[in-house]
C-alpha cells in the first residue's frame, strides 16, 4: 500500500480524552477513531493488525480440534432466564444493553455466549458419541460499561473470540482445558508478548475454576501476586497467602476499657499501644440478593489486615439458596441513610464485636432479621485480643474465643493477599506484585449452564447426564492494545513484526529525486511479492515528517532509499532497537525475509 493512497492521518498532540500510553499513540498514529463513549472505528491500519492477532488465534484454536462457528449477537432473555443470569447482566452489573422489540419481547446483545451455545448443545447433542465437542468464533460483542477508558481496553462494543466446549465428564473438560492453557500460552507468545498466566476469580461467569492470560504492562488495570520460583501466579482477587505472624498480644486478663475516639485501626492501636495484629475487627457489609432480600453481613478479620470483597462475594453466593435466592446484585457497606431503612437503633459504628445482638437489625419481607457472620482464618487464630464492645468508645481487651466469645463453627478465607506474604506452597518465597492487562481468561463451567437449562446426552448405560461445559475467551482488540502498551518509547509504537500491521516501510526522503523513487518503488514491489508486507510513503512531505511517522506508527523495519543508493546500498533501521545498518540494493529482500521468519516462527 501507497501512504499517498492510504487513509492515514496521524496527529501531533496527545488526544484530551485518552489515559494511557496505548490509547493516545493509537490515537495520533491514526489506527483507530473515537465515535462515542466507548466506541470506536478501526481504521485501516488497525484492522491489518486485528486480522492478524485473529489469525493466530484461529490457527491456535484450529490446532486444537476446535470447530469456528458464529453465533447470534442478539439474545432471546428467556434463554439468559433460564440460566438465572438475566437480572445479574442486567440489574446487578448491569453490563448487557437489553431491548424490546415491536412484538414486545426482551432481547439482549451478547456480552458472551455461554446461555446460546448451551441452547444449541441442548437441541443438537443427543449421544456420548458426539463428545467432547469444541466450538468457538471470533465476533464483536458489546458491554455497557459503567465509565468506557482506555480506548479498547474498556470500551462498550470489542472484539472476542470465545470458545466452549462439551464433555461427558470433568476429565474429559480438564484435557481441553489444559489444552487451552496451552493454546493460549502459544497465542500470546506468537503475539510477542511478555505474558503472565494466574490463577483467577470466575466472576459471574461462573465454574469450578479458572485461569487468566495477563499482559505484564504498568497500566494493567490488574495487580497480579507471583512467587520468584515461577510455581504460583493468581489475580490479587484470588490469591492465596499466609499472613504475616501475629505479635504476642500483651494483655493477659479480659476486660473494657475506655476507648474514647478510636473509630480506626490506627487511633485504637496508638491508644492501647497494641499492635493491629492483636486485633479483631468487624467490617459490616450489606448484600442484596436477586430475590430482592437484604441480608447484613458481620465479618471479622485481623485488624492488620483487609477484606477481599470478591472472595466474601463468593462465600456469600454460596449460601444464596439459604436465603431462596441465585446470585448477588450488590454488596455495599451500609452508610447511614442505609442503615436508617433497617437498623432497629443507632450502631456503634468503630466499636461493634463478633456478638453484636440480632435485634440491632428490624426485620421484615425484605430484611433478614439476623447477622450473617463470617471469621476470616486470620482472627480465628488471636489470644487474647482486642475487639469491639458493642459500646461506642469502650473496646474489650484480653479476650478469647470459647471464653467471651463463641468459637467460629466455621472459618472462611477472604483477606486480600498481598506483595511480602508468605508463599502458601513454600513459606521461604514471598509474594511479589506486577501490573497485568487481561487479554485471555479460561473457565471450567461444569454442569452450572447445562443443569440450569437441560442440556443432557445419553451415556453408555442409556442413561441421561448433564453435559460437562468449558469456555475460553480471549479479547482480540484488548490483546492488540495491550502489545502497544508494552511495548513504545518517546516517539511511538513499537509493534511486535508477528502482529505489526506491515512488516516494512520504505520512506523516500525526497520523491523529486528520480534515481531514489526508482530504487523504492522497485524494493516496495520485490518485498511484496516475496511475501514481507511493505508500505511505500511517496508522499509529498520532508523527510523529517516521513521518519517520524514511521516511528510513531511502529513498523519494525523501515528502508530509507536516501545517499547510500550512490554506492548500491539503502539503510535499514529496526524500530525496536533503532540499530541502522547499509545494506547492499540486491540484498534487502532476501534479508528482511530472513529477518521476518525468524520474528515470526512458531
Amino acid at each position: 500500500m501507497r501512504l499517498s493512497q492510504m487513509l492515514f492521518v496521524t496527529l501531533r498532540d496527545d488526544p484530551a480524552d485518552a489515559e494511557i500510553p496505548s490509547h493516545k499513540l493509537l490515537l495520533r498514529a491514526g489506527y483507530i477513531r473515537r465515535i462515542g463513549s466507548g466506541i470506536y472505528a478501526y481504521l485501516p491500519l488497525m484492522w491489518r493488525v486485528l486480522q492478524k492477532v485473529s489469525q493466530i488465534v484461529r490457527e491456535e484454536m484450529n490446532a486444537t480440534g476446535a470447530q469456528e462457528c458464529l453465533l447470534p449477537q442478539l439474545q432471546p432473555a428467556e434463554l439468559w432466564k433460564e440460566s438465572g443470569r438475566w437480572d445479574t447482566y442486567t440489574k446487578a452489573e448491569g453490563i448487557m444493553f437489553s431491548l424490546i422489540d415491536r412484538r414486545e419481547q426482551q432481547l439482549g446483545l451478547g456480552p458472551t455466549h455461554e446461555e446460546v451455545i448451551t441452547t444449541v448443545a441442548r437441541d443438537m447433542i443427543r449421544s456420548y458419541r458426539q463428545l467432547p465437542l469444541h466450538l468457538y468464533q471470533i465476533q464483536t460483542k458489546f458491554r455497557d460499561e459503567i465509565r468506557p477508558r482506555f480506548g479498547l481496553m474498556r470500551g462498550r462494543e470489542f472484539i472476542m473470540k470465545d470458545g466452549y466446549s462439551f464433555h461427558t465428564d470433568e476429565e474429559s473438560l480438564k484435557a481441553t482445558y489444559q489444552d487451552m492453557y496451552t493454546a493460549y500460552s502459544n497465542m500470546l507468545r506468537r503475539s510477542g508478548l511478555a505474558f503472565r498466566a494466574v490463577e483467577a476469580d470466575s466472576g459471574a461467569i461462573g465454574g469450578s475454576g479458572s485461569t487468566e492470560f495477563m499482559v505484564l504492562a504498568e497500566a494493567g488495570e490488574d495487580e497480579v501476586l507471583y512467587t520468584e520460583d515461577g510455581k504460583y501466579a493468581a489475580n490479587v482477587e484470588k490469591a492465596v497467602s499466609l499472613a504475616a505472624d501475629a505479635e504476642n498480644s500483651r494483655f493477659t486478663s479480659y476486660e473494657k476499657q475506655a476507648t474514647p475516639g478510636t473509630d480506626t485501626i490506627e487511633k485504637l492501636c496508638k491508644l492501647l499501644n497494641c499492635s493491629p495484629t492483636q486485633v479483631v475487627k468487624n467490617v459490616l457489609y450489606q448484600t442484596v440478593y436477586d430475590n430482592g432480600l437484604t441480608v447484613l453481613v458481620l465479618v471479622s478479620i485481623r485488624g492488620d489486615q483487609e477484606v477481599n470483597e470478591v472472595k466474601l462475594q463468593n462465600e456469600l453466593t454460596k449460601i444464596a439458596p439459604q436465603f431462596g435466592a441465585i446470585t448477588i446484585i450488590s454488596l455495599t457497606v451500609p452508610n447511614e441513610e442505609a442503615q436508617q431503612t433497617w437498623a432497629a437503633k443507632s450502631l456503634p459504628l468503630g466499636y461493634i464485636a463478633t456478638d453484636i445482638a440480632d435485634d440491632y437489625i428490624v426485620g421484615s419481607k425484605t430484611v433478614h432479621s439476623q447477622f450473617v457472620r463470617l471469621v476470616d482464618k486470620t482472627a480465628v487464630e488471636l489470644k487474647n485480643f482486642v475487639t469491639g464492645a458493642n459500646e461506642s468508645g469502650f473496646h474489650s481487651v484480653g479476650a478469647n474465643w470459647g471464653e467471651q466469645f463463641n468459637v467460629p463453627s466455621t472459618s472462611v478465607d477472604i483477606r486480600k493477599a498481598r506483595p511480602g506474604d508468605r508463599a502458601i506452597h513454600n513459606p521461604e518465597q514471598t509474594l511479589q506484585s506486577a501490573r497485568g492487562i487481561e487479554a485471555g481468561h479460561i473457565f471450567q463451567l461444569g454442569t452450572k449452564y447445562s443443569e440450569a437449562m437441560g442440556a443432557t446426552y445419553t451415556n453408555e448405560q442409556g442413561e441421561e447426564k448433564p453435559l460437562f461445559m468449558g469456555c475460553y475467551g480471549v479479547g482480540v482488540s484488548r490483546l492488540a492494545q495491550s502489545a502497544v502498551e508494552q511495548s513504545y518509547d518517546k516517539d511511538g509504537i513499537i509493534w511486535p513484526v508477528a502482529i505489526a500491521p506491515y512488516h516494512a516501510i520504505v520512506t523516500i526522503p525526497n520523491i523529486k529525486d528520480a534515481q531514489q523513487l526508482e530504487v523504492a518503488q522497485k524494493l516496495y514491489t520485490e518485498l511484496n511479492q516475496a511475501g514481507v508486507e511493505t508500505l511505500l510513503d511517496d508522499r509529498d512531505e520532508r523527510a523529517g515528517v516521513k521518519f517520524k511517522d514511521a516511528d510513531l506508527i511502529g513498523i519494525p523495519f523501515r528502508i530509507v532509499t536516501g545517499r547510500a543508493i550512490a554506492n548500491g546500498k539503502v539503510e535499514v533501521v529496526k524500530r525496536a532497537t533503532r540499530e541502522a545498518q547499509e545494506i547492499a540494493i540486491d540484498e534487502v529482500v532476501n534479508t528482511l525475509k530472513q529477518w521476518v521468519k525468524a520474528a515470526t516462527e512458531r
